[in-house]
């Protein structure tokens, strides 16, 4: 098999993959958006090194590794590099497709450890108040209600601690406000049951009596959160509209909208709520990536050991 007879064969399996990673693993358009990005760069490395992309070998992996060390990539997108190679050859020796998994065995450069971002509680009133005080004083239909739209996905965000993506995704469907809930499709579509604040719940009514009648049009879908043309909210359009909102309250540049998810879990830690609770509103699988939130609150942690322990 000539080289380029090889580079051809793994681009094709490539794009198996990556259906396989969207239509049955269900992953998210973000994940999978990565991971065909780290993949394609890997093809070209291989191309350009003259390497057999399906049979590399470990040498060759760690030569591709060594790669993006000195290409001065950061650890954690090496360790996704890696990931996205070992999902892949997993899937194709698991297919039949090759007869060798070069990288199961491999391990990538410790990631550093970053506590997340929080916003400090006068930050997020200041946030959450920007489009409240838009919506009083807009003089047309629909500036108030994209107004009264903008202030739910934030309230809601700050309330459930849902991603972007999630929110982006919500219908009226899913969303039980006699009972202060929402049905949330996280990561691979698994679904959870979150409580919302009733203060998050006050704003999602005015914005479904006031706001999303406005938005809606003849061939709007039940999405909970339209645009201007009465489509789909998308975690694009709602990423700059936080940004957007960060300028106006005057935190341009400081957070990012999954920092807003981070508070949350802060908060709720810092005012008593137990770890599995977290956890199980965040959807995560495992718990200790829940507890990176136990280092944001000390306090509370103090507190917790000086009811629990024997001597106080």
């Amino acid at each position: 098999m000539t080289a380029d007879d090889a580079l051809s064969k793994a681009a094709s399996l490539l794009d198996e993959h990556l259906s396989y990673l969207t239509y049955e693993r269900n992953l998210s358009v973000h994940t999978v958006r990565a991971y065909t990005g780290d993949l394609e760069a890997y093809l070209r490395w291989c191309e350009r090194e003259g390497m057999d992309p399906l049979a590399p070998g470990r040498r060759g992996v760690r030569l591709y590794l060594a790669y993006l060390d000195q290409a001065g990539y950061a650890r954690k997108t090496s360790n996704r590099h890696l990931s996205a190679l070992k999902g892949f050859f997993g899937w194709a020796v698991a297919t039949g497709r090759v007869e060798a998994d070069p990288v199961s065995a491999l391990s990538g450069p410790k990631n550093e450890k970053r506590l997340p971002k929080v916003l400090t509680t006068p930050e997020m009133e200041r946030l959450l108040m920007v489009h409240a005080e838009t919506a009083q004083r807009a003089s047309d239909d629909e500036s108030r209600a994209k107004a009264l739209r903008d202030q739910a996905v934030l309230e809601t965000a700050y309330a459930t601690g849902a991603r972007i993506s999630e929110l982006s995704h919500l219908t009226l469907s899913t969303a039980d406000l006699s009972s202060h809930q929402l049905r949330l499709f996280g990561k691979g579509s698994k679904e959870r049951i979150v409580p919302v604040h009733p203060l998050a719940v006050d704003t999602l009514r005015a914005y479904l009596a006031q706001g999303r009648p406005h938005l809606a049009k003849p061939t709007s879908d039940e999405w909970l959160f339209l645009s201007v043309r009465g489509q789909r909210y998308s975690e694009d359009a709602i990423r700059r509209m936080f940004k957007e909102t960060l300028a106006q309250a005057g935190l341009d540049g400081i957070y990012t909208p999954h920092d807003m998810r981070h508070t949350f879990a802060t908060d709720v830690l810092a005012g008593g709520a137990d770890l599995r609770s977290v956890q199980e509103m965040l959807g995560h699988v495992s718990l200790s990536t829940t507890q990176i939130y136990t280092h944001l609150t000390p306090e509370r942690l103090q507190e917790a050991h000086h009811q629990a322990h024997p001597r106080g």
